[in-house]
């Protein structure tokens, strides 16, 4: 396994060396051609690797070509963020891969690509393979008829080996038990979510308890010599301490998920800027411990899976300056300010619980019709609520264009 890793990071870096000398010689004023698809990697790959690598037939192709993949998918980022085909932030220009730094993972597409057993599987060049976890989910659904495997991505996570099935289901269309309940859903740091029935997810926060371990570690292995025996046990037991983290993250992440599309038939949350967030120093770490990007993407899919509704708020809807009781927006109100009160009503209430009933009212403002609840694909807006851009809240970004619900006046 070890070795196809190291097949993959030397295709990567042989690959991109010779992209870099024929970029030199164009700009000397030679007339050679840069292979920059993977294709034209391939080509080039096929005629130079009997010198390159006489020994490249240890290890499976597939090896040789996620490299090289990877190595067309970086240049391709870097050229479209260039021309301006790319949306986001700046990519840069491909860089050489160390040993032990960055993704370590080689994805099989072609093969004896198969799950043997309960406890073993299949993959091109390495054989039979004992798993840790059971594997008997997906071996009754191969042997029903009902799934096929595409690829497998082996992978060197946090001390430990992964392997990654992509599979083309059959999936039955599942139904929510309240198919016709709405609940809105404010995600936050301090609490993982607040739902608009009341119920506060309480928020793991793995990396904040795990830090105290995570500095003796990194004490430790400062004090090691740098590539000695000691220094890889250490750092091996480093990574595991913030893979253990990212796994109860993950975890608690897919729980509330798909909960929460197996019980309500609407789901109402907001598209946060999570990577504007990202920006405040104060807040960045608690905020990448929660996971908050990942939210959004799981109920996607998951929604799709179990037959519940997405609704989406757009990102300038202001759902914590709202009154849940009488409507009324606060022109300000700062992120130290927990508790909600309106100076209208006299309403006072969780400021969490507050956004949260503000978003599932949104169903009842925009109407039962299919349009209003259909967030797959199609803008959703809203023509009952009367909000400006004047109530924008904080961290807030630029608006997603499809599956969204609006206040009048505010475009996507």
């Amino acid at each position: 396994m070890r070795a196809h890793l190291g097949a993959r990071r030397f295709a990567y870096n042989w690959g991109l060396a010779l992209v870099k000398a024929r970029l030199d010689a164009r700009r000397r004023g030679g007339d050679v051609a840069v292979p920059c698809t993977l294709p034209a990697l391939r080509r080039e790959w096929n005629r130079g690797k009997e010198t390159a690598a006489p020994w490249w037939r240890e290890n499976s192709k597939e090896a040789y070509s996620s490299g090289l993949d990877a190595l067309a998918r970086g240049l391709r980022a870097f050229f479209d963020s260039r021309g301006g085909r790319r949306r986001g932030r700046c990519v840069g220009f491909p860089v050489f891969r160390k040993k032990g730094r960055g993704s370590q993972s080689v994805r099989f597409t072609t093969g004896t690509i198969a799950v043997a057993d309960r406890t073993h599987i299949v993959l091109p060049r390495l054989g039979r393979i004992r798993t840790q976890e059971a594997t008997t989910a997906l071996a009754e659904r191969i042997a029903a008829g009902t799934a096929r495997i595409l690829t497998a991505t082996l992978s060197w996570e946090g001390g430990r080996w992964f392997v990654s099935f992509t599979c083309e289901v059959d999936r039955a269309l599942g139904r929510p038990a309240r198919p016709a309940s709405v609940v809105g859903v404010d995600a936050g740091v301090r609490h993982l979510a607040v739902l608009s029935t009341g119920e506060a997810v309480p928020n793991p926060r793995p990396l904040h308890r795990a830090l105290r371990r995570i500095g003796r570690w990194h004490r430790t292995l400062s004090r090691r010599t740098r590539g000695s025996g000691r220094w890889q046990q250490t750092r091996r037991q480093l990574a595991r301490a913030y893979g253990r983290a990212a796994y109860i993250r993950a975890d608690a992440m897919h729980k509330l998920t798909t909960r929460l599309v197996r019980t309500y038939g609407t789901i109402v949350i907001e598209q946060l800027n999570v990577a504007g967030m990202m920006r405040n120093r104060r807040l960045a770490r608690a905020i990448a411990d929660t996971g908050l990007g990942a939210l959004r993407r799981q109920l996607r899919y998951k929604c799709q899976w179990y037959g519940s509704g997405l609704i989406e708020a757009d990102t300038f809807f202001p759902s914590s300056k709202l009154c849940s009781r009488c409507g009324t927006a606060k022109a300000t109100l700062a992120l130290s300010e927990r508790v909600f009160r309106c100076g209208h009503c006299g309403a006072v209430g969780d400021r969490d619980l507050n956004a949260a009933a503000n978003l599932a009212a949104l169903v009842a403002a925009a109407g039962s019709g299919p349009e209003a609840l259909d967030a797959r694909g199609r803008d959703v807006r809203l023509d009952a609520v009367e909000q400006s851009r004047t109530n924008r809240e904080a961290g807030s970004g630029s608006p997603h264009q499809t599956g969204t619900l609006m206040p009048q006046g505010v475009s996507a």
